[in-house]
């Protein structure tokens, strides 16, 4: 982000890492260590590696997507609208909570710094990191295979599914708007090319 100012959400994700980072270790240690062998100690630990795992891992990736960045592009087959989702975003009523959602870096979004297309092609990637951060969310569900609890951590996978699902859903909802504003942006131009010739 320009001038290093960083968002509520920005801010929120790396305090809680930070906080998890250190309360997660702490409680690994005094159970396995035998310092302060309990049960409530042990899934604490769990708990706040399982979150900062989350958080982390979407940050990381986030950033190692920005490799291929140039290769992402609102024209991409992926991110064309299907038929059937107006009728599901009404019924979701994506657009009386889609401005409620948290947003990592909300200067990418602005009209004010950014052109119609460069907004598209962010949106497209911005959804190559949610589908990302879904297969992180399933992957999750391994942990059980060192501390059991297989329900509780497909619970929480479940979850944390839900919660990327919302930011595609608001991507797949405002691109085409971005994208016939783009259009008719174009054709503006064209118009007033052929006027100045």
């Amino acid at each position: 982000m320009s001038n290093n100012k960083r968002s509520k959400p920005a801010i929120f994700m790396q305090t809680v890492i930070g906080i998890t980072a250190i309360v997660s270790p702490i409680c690994f240690y005094l159970y396995y260590g035998n310092v302060f062998h309990k049960e409530a100690v042990l899934w604490t630990g769990v708990t706040t590696f399982t979150i900062m795992y989350h958080f982390w891992v979407r940050i990381i990736m986030g950033n190692i997507s920005k490799l291929f960045k140039k290769h992402i592009n609102y024209k991409q087959w992926l991110f064309k609208e299907r038929k059937f989702e107006k009728n599901l975003y009404k019924k979701l009523k994506v657009k009386e909570w889609k401005d409620k959602a948290f947003t990592y870096n909300p200067e990418t979004f602005s009209l004010k710094k950014h052109s119609l297309e460069e907004i598209a092609n962010t949106m497209a990637k911005s959804e190559v990191d949610h589908w990302i951060n879904e297969i992180i969310s399933i992957s999750t569900i391994f942990f059980s295979l060192i501390w059991g609890q297989f329900w509780l951590f497909f619970i929480t996978a479940v979850f944390a599914m839900a919660f990327d699902a919302q930011f595609i859903i608001i991507q797949r909802y405002n691109r085409p708007r971005i994208v016939l504003a783009l259009k008719r942006e174009k054709k503006m131009k064209r118009k007033e090319e052929i006027l100045e010739n």
